[in-house]
Formats: C-alpha cells, sequence, structure tokens
C-alpha cells in the first residue's frame, strides 16, 4: 500500500481491511496528513529517496502479489514510485487516484493528476475514480451514473486495463448507488470492451470516512487472493456495505465517523 496517513482513511484504513480480509498488507508513506473527517490541515510529503527506499525494503525481501496507491500529492511523488514499480517490475496495480479530501481540500494539483496519467495509468490494472476525481481528471463534471460510460472509456484511453466508477460521492437524495466497471478483454485476436454496473442501496449513515480507501483495498485484497475483476469488486462493495451498516451508530469525533472495519470478527465496535 503507498499512500499517505490519515485518522481513519488512508493507510490506517488500508491496513485495517487488508488484515480484515485475511491477507498481509504492507505500508510505504509517501505523505503525512494531518487529517481528520473535518479537514486537512496540513500535507507533508516524505522525502523521495525515503519513498524509494521505502518500496526497495518491502519488495526485496516479502514482494507484494498486488499494490494498491493512494494519495501521491506531487508529480515528483508520482515518478519516484513509477520508477521503482518499473524497475521491481510490479504488474498488478490498483490505483486510487486521491486529487481530493471528503472534505474538499486539494490533495494534489493538476501537475499531479497528469503525472499520474502519463506514468501510472498506463501500468495499472485498474484505476477506481469517483465523480470529483473523474471531473479533475477529464477537466469536464461528472454529474452521475448517465456519465459513467463515457467518463470510463475516456478514463481507458489513458492505457489502464480496467476502470471503475464510483458512485458514492452521489448527495444522498440517491437512496441507490451505482457503480460502473469497464474492462478491456482480448478475443480472436481483438481488443474488446466488457462492461458490468452494480447497483446497490445507500447505507443510512454518515459515518463514511474512509469508503474509498476501504474499497480500493479490499478489491486488491480480493485480487491477490485469486479473484478475478468482476468478483473482487462485488466482494469489495458487500464488505464495504457490511462495515458502513455496522458502523451506524459510532460517535467518533465531530465529523463523519468511519466504518467499521472488523464487523465480520466483531459486530459492533466495542467503545462503551
Amino acid at each position: 500500500m503507498l499512500g499517505r496517513t490519515a485518522a481513519g482513511a488512508g493507510l490506517q484504513a488500508d491496513l485495517k481491511v487488508i488484515t480484515a480480509l485475511g491477507a498481509y498488507g504492507m505500508s510505504v508513506i509517501t505523505a503525512i496528513t494531518a487529517h481528520n473527517p473535518l479537514g486537512v490541515m496540513r500535507i507533508q510529503d516524505i522525502d523521495l529517496d525515503v519513498v524509494e527506499a521505502q518500496i526497495d525494503a518491502v519488495l526485496l525481501d516479502i514482494g507484494a502479489d498486488i499494490v494498491k496507491i493512494g494519495m501521491l500529492s506531487s508529480p515528483e511523488s508520482v515518478t519516484t514510485v513509477s520508477k521503482v514499480l518499473r524497475l521491481h517490475g510490479v504488474k498488478r496495480i490498483v490505483l486510487d487516484p486521491v486529487l481530493r479530501a471528503t472534505s474538499g481540500a486539494s490533495l494534489g494539483g493538476d501537475d499531479t493528476s497528469q503525472a499520474m496519467i502519463a506514468e501510472l495509468f498506463p501500468i495499472a490494472l485498474l484505476i477506481t475514480s469517483n465523480l470529483d476525481e473523474a471531473s479533475l481528471l477529464l477537466g469536464r463534471e461528472i454529474r452521475g451514473p448517465n456519465d459513467f460510460k463515457l467518463a470510463a472509456e475516456e478514463l481507458l484511453e489513458m492505457r489502464p486495463q480496467a476502470v471503475l466508477m464510483k458512485g458514492g460521492h452521489l448527495d444522498s437524495t440517491h437512496t441507490q448507488i451505482t457503480d460502473f466497471l469497464m474492462w478491456r478483454t482480448i478475443e480472436d485476436g481483438l481488443e474488446v470492451l466488457q462492461t458490468k454496473e452494480f447497483k446497490h442501496y445507500r447505507v443510512n449513515t454518515v459515518n463514511t470516512h474512509g469508503t474509498g480507501c476501504s474499497l480500493d483495498s479490499a478489491i486488491a485484497t480480493y485480487l491477490a487472493g485469486g479473484h478475478d475483476l468482476n468478483h473482487a469488486v462485488v466482494k469489495a462493495i458487500a464488505y464495504v456495505e457490511a462495515g458502513l451498516e455496522a458502523g451506524r451508530f459510532l460517535s467518533i469525533g465531530e465529523g463523519p465517523g468511519p466504518l467499521w472495519h472488523m464487523h465480520d470478527f466483531y459486530p459492533t465496535a466495542l467503545l462503551d
């Protein structure tokens, strides 16, 4: 897992998900954020040589069945991560192009998004994108599920193998959430685009902090466990839904609380 530290999201959420799903997660910290559900107060990038050394340390000894990338806050960080992963021959990457926090704070500028498109999209097995991220990457507003097919096609032209459009950022008046997956297959020597739409109910909760990170880490973990892409997305959505349901009554801090990652082991958090 490559990304930033954050309270309830980022690497903290990633590692909780991976552990809950029975895998062994390792982290590479690319930035430290002073961040809670109310907003992002400060971002401190890790020195690039330290980022490179962390990746080397993980991959040269333990290795990784799959790599999930979260927030990279500068073009230089993108370049470093891409270079080192290519040197190690990493083939399976789930990329969450985190460019804006749920609170609205910017986590990476246009230069960073363009660096991701040029350097990480072509080596990614899957990129995931919510409405805000897709709008920033494509330079136009993506409003909802009616825009997902065209947006996915345009993102797929940037050469990842698959794109998942995430609909959870629609306002709460939408009681049903639509996610949209598009991926490439080869049939009779020709490239064919496959699509799958996932419709699921919206859990009635304000505790949604870290859901995007959690979904992506769950997909990556299921892929590492041998599930195909379609099945991994189905199982990851179910895992996050269950975590949202189990965390509905959590009261942690003043902002939106987290989902409950350990719902399979403890039905509710032991906070009393």
